[in-house]
């Protein structure tokens, strides 16, 4: 580390807002008299004991603990849970989870909120009926079209056990994952920079797509807006001073391919541009409390997006230096100003790619990585082209990701956990890590075929073996949005072959190989047939085999699943899936369309 240059951001600017809360609803046998007084005690532990599992496991994006609130007394009828409902209400509650070791009255006792995710564990003990009212209010759910997720433990349990065993709690944090992403997404806003690029369909941005399945605003700028406040000079002169040191001491420029290459002035002054787009995307997405001391009180607030994208090619690129640094060092999880949570920015205004990245980071806290998956490459094919034949997970081909320069650093994999590469959430994240992922990266000048204004583009090979998943969701007319995910590796190549192979294509972008993990049959009996059936030309990756939370997350939305290697075991979606018939993929579709979107 150098001169504390790079250490924990505490001055990070995010959306506005509270995180919300997770609600414990604890239902209890409403007779007096004997039955709920020997069932207070025993319920109001279970619920402390749920709290207390989410809280200690779970983490919002800055970093902090998630808060859970317990409803001040027992459940045990239709007045105390309106009185729940109000706490709720009151105390900022995001999504639900009932629980309960005995009978209750279902449809008196159910959480009845039509869009906020809910979830029930019933005990499984015998002395009392947990897992019947479990049933019964899963019925009552499922018959009033409000879908919930069924808890229920493999093995029976004795009534004064206070532990959760291991299979209830996988499902009480994958829920609690999938409905805090959900919760966490409503009401914050997609901003797009600039519209579409180069015709992609992803970037042809569906505002009903936004408001009715993700619960988010759409907002909308041209790019000429970046032109004017570096022409008024509406950002932070004096961070802009820091950046620009900071980026001159830690990002270093590589090989400029360029036959015409621009003078050292002139690339300063193409830095200098890039560092300023990059502030004010940022204060574009979250707003900049500096700029109302400036006079700028309109601009200060920014459009409160938790999500953005930016156009740049061609209207963009041809005349004005690339995105690309922006994307980069947005995506990532550290900048000038420290360590701190990625800001999500997709490449090409592809919001539909953006979605995943935004699916993918709420899961898991850590930054995403947008790449093209740009190339197959048989195993047969590597051997002719470099001499070498291919082994380890790359023995049955790889997929190439690579994109013009906007992958997050944290995909150099330069971090590590017990010595392995991996990707942190950001209060993780050593400060050492953060300079090694910067000094693993180039900033070589941006190929001028492509991007005639200029700019910069991230160079890097990520190192090592690190679990991903790569996702996408795609808008099919007719159907509506579809995700799709492969779960796999990312592995490194000998440098030989490495450098045969990424010189064939942009050898001044990042590089990412993947090898998804195959099962011998349909789209994932070989890498080709996982290339061969990708909906579009992007895709997202995050740190982690997290497949079955993002299944977990698409069934709250609505969006049902085309693709995906996850094992069925792993797969949590609300009980009401079980009666749209017998085939899993094929209830998934009946069911997303029977409910349609989460927000109607």
């Amino acid at each position: 580390m150098a001169n504390n240059e790079i250490s924990i951001n505490s001055n990070y600017r995010g959306v506005a807002g509270a995180f919300p809360k997770v609600g414990i609803r604890p239902t209890i046998d409403g007779r007096r008299r004997g039955v709920r007084e020997s069932l207070e005690d025993q319920t109001m532990n279970l619920a402390r004991a749920a709290a207390d599992l989410i809280h200690h496991n779970l983490h919002y994006p800055n970093g902090k603990q998630v808060e859970c609130v317990i409803a001040n007394r027992c459940i045990g009828g239709v007045a105390e849970a309106a009185l729940c409902e109000e706490q709720f209400r009151n105390e900022g509650v995001g999504i639900s989870l009932t629980v309960t070791p005995c009978w209750c009255y279902g449809s008196e006792t159910m959480d009845m909120d039509p869009v906020r995710p809910k979830a029930v564990w019933g005990f499984n003990g015998t002395e009392r009926p947990g897992a019947v009212y479990l049933a019964a209010v899963l019925a009552a759910h499922n018959m009033k079209g409000l879908p919930a997720f069924g808890i229920y433990g493999r093995d029976v349990q004795d009534a004064g056990d206070t532990a959760i065993p291991d299979d209830v709690s996988e499902k009480i944090l994958r829920f609690t994952r999938a409905g805090l992403a959900t919760a966490i997404m409503r009401g914050k806003s997609y901003l797009s920079m600039g519209s579409v690029s180069m015709g992609i369909a992803g970037s042809i941005v569906d505002a009903e797509f936004f408001q009715r399945y993700l619960g988010m605003r759409n907002e909308y700028i041209d790019m000429t807006e970046f032109i004017r406040r570096m022409n008024e000079e509406i950002y932070d002169k004096e961070e802009f001073a820091r950046a620009f040191a900071w980026t001159q001491r830690y990002c270093r420029e590589g090989e400029d391919i360029n036959s015409v290459k621009r003078s050292a002035a002139e690339k300063k002054k193409e830095w200098e541009t890039v560092v300023k787009m990059a502030i004010i995307a940022r204060d574009l997405m979250v707003g900049n409390e500096e700029l109302d001391k400036m006079g700028f009180g309109e601009e200060a607030l920014g459009h409160n997006a938790l999500l953005a994208g930016f156009q740049g090619q061609r209207q963009w690129t041809d005349h004005m230096p690339n995105g690309d640094f922006l994307e980069a060092i947005l995506c990532s999880s550290f900048d000038w100003n420290g360590i701190r949570p990625p800001y999500l920015v997709a490449t090409e205004n592809d919001a539909m790619n953006g979605t995943p990245m935004l699916m993918g980071y709420l899961l898991t806290n850590t930054a995403q990585m947008f790449s093209d998956i740009r190339t197959y490459w048989s195993p047969e094919a590597i051997e002719r082209v470099t001499a070498m034949k291919p082994d380890g997970l790359a023995a049955n081909g790889v997929i190439h990701l690579i994109n013009s320069g906007a992958s997050s650093l944290d995909f150099t994999g330069r971090q590590e956990l017990n010595g392995v590469p991996c990707i942190k959430p950001f209060w993780e994240i050593h400060p050492d890590e953060a300079e090694a992922c910067l000094e693993a990266t180039r900033w070589p000048a941006a190929n001028h075929g492509y991007f005639r204004g200029g700019g910069f583009s991230s160079q890097f090979n990520t190192r090592g073996v690190m679990p991903v998943t790569i996702s996408r969701v795609n808008l099919v007319r007719g159907l509506g949005p579809v995700l799709q995910l492969a779960e796999g590796w990312t592995t490194e190549l000998p440098e030989k072959m490495h450098k045969i192979l990424t010189d064939r294509t942009d050898r001044t972008w990042p590089t990412t190989w993947f090898a998804p993990r195959l099962n011998g049959h349909g789209v994932f009996k070989d890498v080709y047939s996982v290339m061969a059936n990708w909906g579009a030309n992007h895709c997202s990756s995050s740190y982690g085999h997290i497949g079955a939370d993002m299944i977990t997350l698409a069934s709250i939305l609505r969006i049902p699943v085309s693709m995906h290697n996850v094992d069925d075991s792993k797969i949590f979606r609300p009980s009401a899936w079980s009666a749209h018939g017998m085939d899993h993929e094929g209830a998934d579709y009946r069911a997303c369309a029977n409910y349609g979107p989460l927000y109607k």
